[in-house]
């Protein structure tokens, strides 16, 4: 069994992503989704450090992924040895068998011969998707998605226009509530600007004065 990351790994495995070096690691069996002793690559940690907060980019996908220390390791597998061929020995001859006579079964022309059933398919039934999206009192917006109990998305952050149009096909009580997110953190936003603009002019006065 592959042996989970460690404290140490952690460190490691962010100075190296600090670095623009980013080092591998592969699944480990706990991990959930994946196949076990698949490649990927660190891609960012989540604050706080606990839970699924190792963000992963397994190799060959373009998906980022949230993943535990315990499903994770910086040890390679071994490559997985090739079967050794064995010849199968060569059959007895079979004794001849009895002649009988032949047996025709005639087809009636025009009669189509029936088609074998095919086997029904299993069908895998879809996992539930839970999507948060949370608002900051400065109006910072992050969302949250959950795909059965696997975390795939953990509070990335989303730009407030993005929100305002998905809220305009939302029920009206949802674009309700944010709506009025977005109109307190427009408010807040233009009282900064007028805040800047006031603490421009009186720059620009000093810089005249002093001129």
């Amino acid at each position: 069994m592959a042996k989970a990351l460690t404290a140490d790994d952690l460190d490691r495995l962010r100075a190296a992503l600090a670095a623009g070096k980013p080092t591998p690691v592969w699944f480990t069996d706990e991990a959930v989704g994946v196949t076990s002793g698949g490649q990927a690559k660190v891609v960012a940690f989540d604050e706080p450090a606990e839970g699924d907060f190792i963000q992963v980019r397994p190799t060959g996908s373009r998906d980022v992924l949230s993943f535990s220390p315990a499903e994770l390791t910086v040890a390679k597998p071994p490559p997985k040895p090739k079967p050794a061929y064995v010849p199968e020995p060569e059959p007895e001859p079979a004794a001849p068998e009895p002649t009988e006579p032949e047996v025709v079964v005639g087809i009636e022309p025009g009669a189509p011969e029936r088609p074998k059933a095919r086997p029904t398919p299993r069908r895998r039934e879809p996992a539930e998707v839970t999507v948060t999206l949370h608002s900051t009192p400065e109006g910072e917006w992050t969302v949250d998605v959950l795909v059965g109990k696997k975390r795939t998305v953990r509070w990335t952050p989303v730009p407030a226009g993005d929100i305002a149009r998905a809220a305009r096909s939302l029920p009206p009580a949802v674009g309700e509530a944010i709506g009025a997110s977005l109109e307190a953190s427009k408010q807040r936003q233009l009282k900064r600007v007028e805040q800047l603009k006031a603490e421009l002019e009186a720059a620009q006065r000093a810089l005249r004065e002093l001129g």
